[in-house]
C-alpha cells in the first residue's frame, strides 16, 4: 500500500460501504448500479489521467478449478483476467487499488510500438503513480525512483520494468495473503462450488 492512503481526503465515502464488495456478475462485474455509484464516489478525489484503463476487465466466468488455482500461487492469479478483477476489487477495500492500477498500465505500455504514444503514456503513468504529488502514487524505494527519473529523459515500453516489478511484489507479499483469507475470495468459491454442483 502506498504511503498516503491513510490521508482522510484519499478515502471513499463510507456511506457507500458495504460487507459484500463485489457483485460477481461476471458478464460485467462492475456494471449493477451500486457499483457504479461507487466507482464514481471513488474516482472523484483520486482522478487519473489514464483513462485507457477500464472499471474491470473483460473475462469470462472462472471455472471452479481457476477459482481455486489463485489460491495455490499469486502468478495463477495475476494471469487471470477474471483474478485481477476480483484482487483488484479486494485491493479497492484496503485503498490500494492503485497498486493493480499501475501494474496494468505497465502492462499495456509494453504492448506499444509508436514513440510517441509511448513517451505520451509513460508521462501519464509518471504523473499519476509515480509523482509524489498524484494522490495515487505507489510506493517504491529511492533506488526505482532514480532509475525512472533517468529513464523518463528518453522513455521507452519498459521505463518502469523495475517499478512494476517492485509493487508486484509488493501485492505478492503483502494483500495476496489477505486476499486468500478476504470475504470476497472466500464468498466467491462457495458461490462458485454451488452453480458447479447444482449443474
Amino acid at each position: 500500500m502506498s504511503r498516503h492512503e491513510t490521508s482522510p481526503t484519499s478515502l471513499p465515502p463510507t456511506s457507500n460501504h458495504r460487507p459484500n464488495a463485489c457483485c460477481f456478475c461476471w458478464c460485467c462485474c462492475c456494471s449493477c448500479s451500486w457499483n457504479e455509484d461507487r466507482e464514481r464516489a471513488w474516482r472523484a478525489p483520486r482522478e487519473t489521467k489514464l483513462e485507457t484503463i477500464p472499471n474491470c476487465e473483460a473475462c469470462t466466468k472462472p471455472s471452479p478449478e481457476e477459482v481455486r488455482g489463485w489460491a495455490q500461487s499469486f502468478d495463477k492469479l495475476m494471469k487471470s483476467p477474471a483474478g485481477r478483477n476480483v484482487f483488484r476489487e479486494f485491493l479497492r477495500t484496503e485503498y490500494s487499488e492503485e497498486n493493480m492500477l499501475f501494474w496494468l498500465a505497465c502492462e499495456e505500455l509494453k504492448t506499444e510500438c509508436n514513440k510517441h504514444t509511448i513517451d505520451e503514456k509513460a508521462r501519464v503513468i509518471y504523473e499519476d503513480y509515480i509523482s509524489i504529488l498524484s494522490p495515487k502514487e505507489v510506493s517504491l524505494d529511492s533506488r526505482v525512483r532514480e532509475v525512472i527519473n533517468r529513464k523518463m529523459q528518453e522513455p521507452s515500453s519498459h521505463t518502469f520494468d523495475d517499478a512494476q516489478l517492485q509493487i508486484y511484489t509488493l501485492m505478492h507479499r503483502d494483500s495476496y495473503p489477505r486476499f486468500l483469507n478476504s470475504a470476497i475470495y472466500k464468498s466467491l468459491l462457495q458461490s462458485i462450488s454451488r452453480s458447479s454442483s447444482e449443474s
